[in-house]
């Protein structure tokens, strides 16, 4: 046998084990909208009547470590009392695990499972949530077929229905920028009929947001500092009589090393339901 054989050989070789290994990793998804479905009430409530609600987004990778995520929820100024609360990455223990380290109402649902546990996105809130639901998101991811998905509920705020989603994007590796933008217009469409809007979590993208602006939103974390590596990825979208400026929003830079994403906080004004609404610049 000529020497040479097996370096011919090394390359299919190679091809099968990568092969192998990706049909081991292959997702498997939550499609049915309807769940699994995972949610709680808050043993009290903490209302803000003071025309301001304070949104807090954070991607907590794979929900490894809550228990730094909960401190820098709970420690840091900028994230103090939240109203909202959008998570991503989530299963359902470290989604209560925070919710009950808040005080919060939750909702969750999972996309998939990832890394033997599930992966989802999370909403918690000062306010009731009622008609909660999970959107599946367009386009499976190239290399492991997951679906990414959003999370929808209506939060009764100060006497308003306030439609809040959390949602959590395509990678730029598993989806290219016109996935990623159907499957925010996807968003977009099933809160076209809700007057007032909050959308935020992890876009995966600097630019996307931008389809939102022409749907008359505001884009008050487009010029955030990073969120995420090199890239600010992590934002939040208003609809409606919301509105927040360039100093009222911020990134957390210290994240106890609870992530591989920073989180970010909004403070909305909330105005008056006849008062004019602020489109998107």
């Amino acid at each position: 046998m000529s020497c040479c054989r097996p370096s011919r050989l090394a390359p299919h070789i190679a091809r099968v084990a990568i092969l192998l290994i990706l049909s081991g990793c292959a997702a498997q998804n939550y499609l049915d909208p309807a769940g699994p479905r995972h949610a709680a009430t808050a043993k009290a409530l903490a209302t803000s009547d003071d025309g301001e609600l304070r949104i807090v987004s954070f991607n907590v990778k794979y929900a490894r470590w809550i228990d730094r995520a909960i401190r820098v929820l709970r420690t840091d100024d900028a994230l103090a009392n939240p109203d909202i609360v959008l998570l991503q990455e989530m299963d359902e223990a470290g989604t209560a695990a925070i919710a009950d380290s808040l005080g919060m109402h939750w909702i969750y649902y999972p996309a998939s499972v990832a890394r033997h546990h599930d992966f989802g996105n999370a909403i918690l809130s000062s306010w009731p949530l009622e008609q909660d639901t999970k959107i599946l998101l367009p386009y499976r991811a190239k290399i492991r077929g997951n679906r990414r998905i959003a999370v929808a509920a209506t939060a009764r705020i100060e006497g308003r229905a306030v439609r809040v989603y959390s949602v959590h994007l395509a990678t730029a590796f598993a989806n290219g920028p016109t996935a990623r933008r159907q499957q925010l217009a996807t968003v977009l469409d099933d809160a076209a009929s809700f007057p007032e809007v909050i959308i935020g979590g992890d876009f995966n993208s600097e630019t996307v947001p931008e389809i939102a602006l022409a749907r008359g939103y505001s884009w008050p974390t487009r010029r955030l500092p990073h969120t995420a590596k090199l890239w600010t990825v992590d934002h939040i979208l208003l609809k409606g009589n919301l509105s927040a400026d360039s100093a009222s929003v911020g990134v957390v830079r210290n994240n106890l090393k609870a992530s591989d994403h920073r989180p970010i906080w909004v403070a909305v004004s909330l105005h008056p339901r006849d008062g004019p609404s602020r489109p998107g610049k």
